[in-house]
């Protein structure tokens, strides 16, 4: 479903009368994203961000048809507020809150799951088909219609990834903000069959950190997926030091496992092309 998304899918804000839910209706809206409504639990406000607010996702998808739900509010509401979506139907969530805790992730999961839809988050920047539609909350200025499709733990650093590749005149089939958390919706493999699937993509970017064991996953699924499409990739982390809390709560390097020589190792044995820094990635996409 993640790559048909486009100009004419109907979405909805779930917590559209917060501060974030009204800002980010409205800069998704400006940018194209057929936002038809809002949830919220305020029952005095009726519109917000020039789309009606309903009580409920039942309501609103009732009233609107919507297939997709961006939600925009604290990480302790996110289960339930997953768990309302799927009831009414809904068969995208993304979810932004960073903080998710793991228990109620773990839940969302599963939910997610029994419901055949998709979940991206939570602790993402969303998700986009440049020239289309955006969920979440994607600078516009790093978005452009073409060929890369880019999956991404770092929001900041996929930000400036796509605005320097858009100012060499690559741009993006699709960019899919998988989050930082250790238990996620859309991880790195599950995403590669629908860049394979999709006629738009040409090559796939992928901007992962040391920690997790994701891009280890990828680099399997690359490989027994037949590598039909060339794969790039960047690791940030490198001068990360050992022992120091930092970066997303998946960043956890156990033993071997996580660490960037190990994400190196598999990706490239795999057949993809890893590289040093931001300007040998831009410089080995744009060469092909």
């Amino acid at each position: 479903m993640i790559h048909t998304l486009s100009r004419e899918t109907p979405v909805i804000v779930q917590g559209i009368t917060g501060r974030m839910g009204r800002t980010h209706a409205g800069l998704m809206r400006a940018y194209g994203t057929n936002i038809v409504g809002g949830t919220s639990t305020r029952t005095d406000i009726k519109e917000a961000a020039g789309v009606p607010v309903f009580a409920d996702c039942a309501e609103a998808v009732a009233a609107t048809g919507a297939i997709a739900s961006v939600f925009m509010a604290p990480p302790l509401e996110t289960e339930a507020a997953v768990r309302e979506a799927l009831a009414a139907g809904i068969k995208l969530v993304v979810t932004v809150a960073e903080g998710v805790p793991l228990h109620d992730a773990i839940a969302i999961g599963r939910a997610v799951n029994q419901a055949g839809a998709f979940w991206v988050g939570a602790s993402t920047p969303g998700l986009a088909i440049p020239g289309e539609t955006k969920l979440g909350f994607l600078p516009d200025v790093c978005l452009r219609p073409g060929p890369l499709a880019i999956m991404t733990k770092s929001g900041t650093l996929s930000y400036e990834v796509g605005y320097r590749l858009a100012r060499e005149g690559l741009g993006q089939s699709i960019w899919v903000g998988v989050g930082g958390d250790p238990v996620k919706g859309l991880r790195f493999a599950d995403l590669l069959p629908m860049f394979f699937e999709d006629p738009r993509t040409e090559a796939i970017v992928l901007v992962g950190e040391v920690g997790g064991t994701e891009e280890e996953e990828c680099a399997e699924a690359y490989a027994r997926l037949g590598r039909r499409k060339p794969l790039h990739a960047l690791i940030a982390g490198r001068e990360a030091k050992e022992g120091v809390s930092m970066g997303h709560a998946g960043a956890l390097v156990h033993g071997e496992s996580g660490t960037l020589d190990s994400k190196k190792r598999r990706l490239e044995a795999a057949g993809a092309r890893v590289y040093a820094s931001l300007e040998d990635l831009v410089r080995g996409c744009v060469g092909g």
